[in-house]
């Protein structure tokens, strides 16, 4: 567990990750964290459980159409 330090960025305030804690996390500047309020607080994450749905997804019609998209990408 690490402390982070809120600062005011503009109108909205902030958190400033430790490095450490970015590189646990994988991430760097620009990128975005998905914040869940969870029973024991706050959990950060690099991962997007939408995307995830969205590739879910995506995989069931390249499996369905493999053929077709085969023929397309010639």
């Amino acid at each position: 567990m690490s402390k982070l330090k809120v600062v005011q960025v503009g109108n909205s305030l902030g958190v400033i990750l430790p490095k450490a804690t970015a590189l646990h996390l994988r991430v760097a500047k620009g990128d975005a964290l998905n914040c869940v309020q969870t029973q024991g607080g706050v959990e950060l994450s690099p991962f997007d459980p939408g995307f995830e749905k969205k590739m879910a997804v995506a995989r069931r019609v390249m499996r369905r159409y493999r053929n077709a998209l085969r023929e397309l990408a010639k």
